[in-house]
């Protein structure tokens, strides 16, 4: 099953953080995405022509953490937008953040 069918399932903080190399195997499936030095988060940076696009995205990815129940952090502006994915309450990566990068990647 591709990572656009799945959907994020509630973390309750209990689950180990992906390694580093669990992390890597999945990040191949949305390679337009980093992986951090530090291996906890996912983070990629989008262009658009002007502040509009990127709030209209902005506000489409928020629309889709709200369905998924995971949410990224954004940083944005005129022309940018900066989206970093990692589950909180593991202080990591877990599945969740690739499938959230692959729906986002669909946007």
């Amino acid at each position: 099953m591709s990572l656009t069918d799945k959907k994020c399932v509630a973390c309750r903080g209990n689950e180990a953080p992906l390694s580093r190399s669990e992390a890597e195997k999945l990040q191949k499936q949305v390679p337009q995405w980093e992986i951090s030095e530090k291996g906890i988060s996912l983070v990629r940076s989008f262009k658009f022509k002007n502040f509009k696009q990127s709030l209209s995205f902005v506000n489409k990815v928020g629309e889709l953490a709200e369905e998924q129940g995971h949410h990224p952090d954004f940083s944005f502006g005129w022309g940018y937008c900066h989206v970093v994915l990692m589950t909180h309450a593991i202080n990591g990566l877990h599945e969740n953040d690739f499938i959230m990068a692959a729906k986002i990647d669909k946007i």
